[in-house]
């Protein structure tokens, strides 16, 4: 595939000297959405319910306890970041574990996935500012890497998606996604899917942007820590 450039920006294939830039911002990526989460969790109409009655509850059991309204409410309020944190983190660490642990053999060894970076220059100095990477998936297991995945049905699900906070508004999401839909084209793909959590409204517009459709809410696999962080997968899909 023929990379691709826009000024100072360069996307290429991953190299094995990226890999500690690659985690960093893959670090940066998934946690950055904590805050996010739980200020949207928060603003709830069910929790700030719950958040008065609790502290209500606080203040009536302390005997008129202002204190002790506060200590109950903070309680609640630190329930719902602690879900909120944990989903995130324990998604980080899967990541980590999983397909990070080694992206040679995850996303390069096979013909039908791929890994790719984008690369800027700032001040000369050159540094990795974004990664998506995509699997090729037939029936929902993993391509064989020497028969490929051009049987009918088979699909490219793209891992992750990250840019730098400083490189975000410039168009960089946009050709990284342009990137991968090309390659899936190219591997003869029906379709492209991404999963992404429901706080990361801007990578839901991007997505949508790219004619990309909404197919399915899924509840993660702690349907608890989801329910009270309020966080639901989202799945959508482009056919090709």
């Amino acid at each position: 595939m023929s990379q691709k450039t826009n000024m100072q920006c360069l996307i290429r294939p991953y190299r094995p000297t990226d890999k500690s830039a690659v985690i960093s911002l893959l670090r940066l990526g998934i946690l950055e959405h904590i805050y996010p989460a739980f200020f949207k969790a928060m603003m709830h109409t069910d929790h700030i319910g719950v958040t008065l009655s609790i502290s209500v509850a606080g203040y009536v059991l302390g005997g008129s306890s202002y204190l002790q309204a506060l200590l109950f409410g903070g309680a609640w309020i630190s329930l719902i970041y602690f879900c909120c944190y944990d989903f995130y983190d324990t998604y980080l660490k899967r990541r980590l574990d999983v397909e990070m642990s080694d992206i040679q053999a995850n996303f390069l060894d096979s013909p039908a996935s791929n890994f790719w970076v984008a690369e800027t220059e700032v001040n000369g100095t050159s540094n990795v500012a974004g990664l998506l990477a995509v699997v090729g998936v037939q029936d929902g297991v993993s391509c064989n890497r020497n028969d490929g995945c051009e049987q009918a049905g088979s699909l490219g699900g793209i891992f992750q998606l990250i840019v730098s906070s400083p490189q975000r508004r410039k168009g960089l999401g946009i050709w990284l996604v342009e990137t991968a839909v090309e390659f899936c084209k190219e591997q003869g793909f029906s379709r492209v899917v991404v999963e992404i959590s429901s706080p990361q409204t801007a990578a839901l517009s991007l997505f949508r942007k790219l004619g990309f459709t909404v197919t399915n809410n899924n509840t993660p696999s702690n349907p608890w820590v989801s329910k009270l962080a309020r966080i639901n997968i989202i799945r959508m899909e482009k056919y090709l």
